[in-house]
């Protein structure tokens, strides 16, 4: 007799940081079925491979937070757990995995309601709220940092890391690294994660001829919302608003300039690549803080407050560490520490242990 697969829905939505980690799971679940759910009109619509069949619910306005407190958040949500529902008997799923955000919410509900087993992936060290409030409702919460587990009393946590993309996974993408940079000058790498970073670009934009004549490069990751980025031209300034590989790059740079997003981190840890972090001041509950301070802790990367970083501090600190190989050497090392490159089989074990039967 042929084994039915088990049916699994992954709710996960809006931006990389909570997309990679599920794709880079659903990669490692060859023998379950899969299908997502997400929201119209967002990140996932153009990232979820094809494979995977994309339910999407109309949720809109509910990412203000778990406060009933408004008749139309009221029955949104009422209309968004209904609707998972649907879904979750329609399909016959038998279980749940998210990685946070406002769709985790209503997900979580309408699993509960029909006593399915669910997983949480929650990448933060600092849990957001939908993570804290929903963590003890779940069968496992997976943590991508262990200090998460103190925020989470009531939960089952098990830390296993963030996953990343593949490409991480597998050095020889290195080959593959299309840009026109010399072998052997320093590379300096900027990226603000998925969403970009319009503020760290404008003071990178300052900095970097300080940089240019001491025979670095700069490869600049501005994302789509910068109306500056095309402003500097230099022969060894590399302007893109995204680069596929991520994984070749950063394990070629010298030194990175980035926000401290959880899935930036993981990746910065994997490849072992030295960091100077500038935390995003906006995220909800300075939550990018709390993870810059696990990489600060360890000796893996510098923070700055966005509201200190002057043009001169920035300038020379950079300047200090492209002087000061045995720093980044050993930056890289302590980075490459923190790192869990089995991550996403770590997942994919838990998942298959809570919801394998």
């Amino acid at each position: 007799m042929t084994k039915v697969p088990i049916k699994l829905l992954i709710a996960a939505s809006g931006t990389g940081g909570h997309l990679f980690p599920a794709i880079a799971l659903a990669e490692k679940l060859q023998e379950y079925k899969i299908e997502w759910l997400g929201v119209p009109n967002r990140l996932e619509t153009q990232l979820v491979p094809e494979q995977y069949p994309l339910n999407t619910i109309a949720i809109e306005g509910f990412q203000q937070g778990l406060s009933l407190s408004s008749v139309p958040i009221l029955f949104k949500l009422i209309a968004s757990i209904l609707a998972v529902r649907r879904i979750l008997k329609q399909g016959n799923f038998q279980g749940i995995f998210t990685t946070g955000g406002y769709i985790a919410g209503p997900t979580v509900i309408a699993a509960r309601s029909l006593g399915l087993p669910i997983v949480f992936h929650e990448s933060n060290a600092l849990p957001g709220k939908v993570t804290r409030f929903f963590g003890p409702w779940c069968s496992a919460v997976a943590v991508g940092f262990a200090i998460a587990s103190k925020y989470l009393p009531g939960a089952k946590t098990v830390c296993v890391g963030t996953p990343v993309r593949s490409q991480f996974l597998h050095p020889a993408v290195d080959n593959a690294l299309d840009l026109l940079i010399p072998n052997g000058v320093p590379l300096i790498v900027v990226f603000g994660g998925s969403q970009g970073a319009v503020a760290v670009n404008k003071l990178v934009r300052q900095s970097a001829q300080a940089w240019f004549d001491a025979g670095a490069y700069v490869v600049h990751l501005t994302g789509d919302n910068d109306p500056e980025a095309e402003s500097l031209q230099h022969p060894q300034y590399i302007v893109l608003p995204f680069y596929d590989n991520m994984a070749a790059l950063l394990r070629r740079a010298n030194l990175a300039i980035s926000r401290s997003g959880a899935g930036s981190l993981t990746e910065l840890a994997v490849c072992g690549t030295p960091a100077i972090l500038i935390p995003y001041p906006f995220a909800a509950e300075d939550h990018q803080s709390y993870n810059a301070a696990v990489f600060t802790e360890v000796g893996a990367a510098l923070t700055f407050k966005q509201s200190e970083l002057t043009l001169e501090i920035l300038q020379q600190r950079v300047l200090d560490l492209l002087q000061s190989p045995a720093q980044l050497a050993k930056m890289g090392e302590n980075a490459k520490a923190i790192g869990v490159p089995d991550s996403a089989d770590q997942l994919a074990a838990l998942v298959r242990e809570v919801i394998g039967r």
